[in-house]
């Protein structure tokens, strides 16, 4: 795998960028690709150092488990790593919201989990499990134990603590988009986590460029009201990081070797 830079069209004119003297990293889904991730982080690295903004921002768009080679390891590596010295913003994703419910108690979110590959962070975590139809409240209960019992605390923690959104500037994070027409402090969380044909359809001001992941494209869609960063990694290798300084744009990725 390398690494790839690419410039984009500058922010248009009247439009505000990042905050002054600021830049920001936005990390797309990354599920479970923690060699993916390692090398954004080293391009994050390397494309601090040729910054002048003092303050650095990454922001982690979610869904850090499901799919992949290792949800595990990945929230180690978001836990860890500070790569170019940047202050992390970490969103919640479906998948995290979903595992959480499951966490929880709601066995019904853990099936609907399943049904998009929750199992597979199941098993990143030691808790092996095969299984056909048979998803009854026993054998969901089960899982749901073993898999408490096996998530180190500072990983519950750190599901925990995940935010919807954050905003920097003229661009407004979230894992999935907003609804159209409702004000930014009206959005329901679940909206910010889940909605996909209503926001990636519309063509309405949401008050900021909106930079979000979720729905995957095979490239990156720069919208005028909305950037689109998720490129379905764990299938693709391709991970995307969208760099934002001022009201200029770029975008490093993996990709395959060849």
């Amino acid at each position: 795998m390398t690494l790839k830079r690419s410039e984009l069209p500058p922010l248009p004119g009247g439009l505000a960028g990042t905050p002054a003297d600021t830049v920001v990293y936005a990390v797309g889904d990354i599920h479970g690709r923690c060699d993916l991730l390692e090398l954004i982080h080293e391009g994050i690295a390397q494309d601090s150092r040729q910054r002048v903004a003092r303050r650095r921002v990454l922001v982690y768009l979610g869904d850090y488990v499901s799919r992949g080679i290792d949800s595990h390891r990945v929230v180690e590596r978001v836990l860890q790593a500070r790569p170019g010295g940047c202050e992390a913003i970490c969103l919640k994703g479906n998948h995290e919201d979903q595992l959480l419910r499951y966490l929880d108690g709601d066995l019904d979110a853990g099936r609907r989990w399943f049904d998009v590959d929750g199992l597979d962070t199941l098993a990143h975590y030691g808790v092996l499990a095969k299984l056909g139809r048979e998803r009854d409240e026993k054998i969901m209960e089960s899982l749901r134990q073993r898999f408490a019992r096996a998530l180190p605390e500072e990983h519950l923690e750190f599901f925990r603590r995940l935010v919807v959104s954050h905003v920097e500037g003229g661009y407004r994070f979230v894992h999935a988009g907003l609804r159209p027409g409702v004000p930014p402090t009206e959005q329901s969380a679940h909206d910010q986590m889940w909605i996909r044909k209503p926001f990636l359809d519309s063509d309405l001001d949401h008050g900021a460029v909106v930079v979000h992941g979720h729905s995957v494209s095979a490239r990156l869609q720069l919208r005028h009201n909305r950037i689109g960063i998720d490129t379905g990694a764990y299938a693709s290798g391709v991970l995307t990081c969208l760099v934002l300084d001022g009201g200029t744009r770029c975008a490093l990725q993996t990709e395959r070797d060849g």
